[in-house]
């Protein structure tokens, strides 16, 4: 499902230390996605706010 990335430090690693460290990795990329994902849904709500906040200050347009 997703990438290991240097997933092999040694072939005689423990691997219940090789299935820890897996976990982490991929709690570090998916923190980091989310984070992304958190950083453009804010850009979005503002610019909505902003548009939103433009349109009640010019009012009723007259055009269709």
């Amino acid at each position: 499902m997703f990438p290991s990335f240097g997933c092999c430090s040694g072939s005689n690693s423990d691997p219940e230390a090789s299935r820890r460290a897996y976990q982490e990795r991929k709690l570090r990329m998916l923190t980091f996605w989310r984070d992304g994902v958190e950083r453009q849904l804010v850009a979005v709500s503002a610019a909505i706010n902003t548009l939103e906040q433009q349109m009640h200050r010019d009012g009723p347009s007259t055009q269709n």
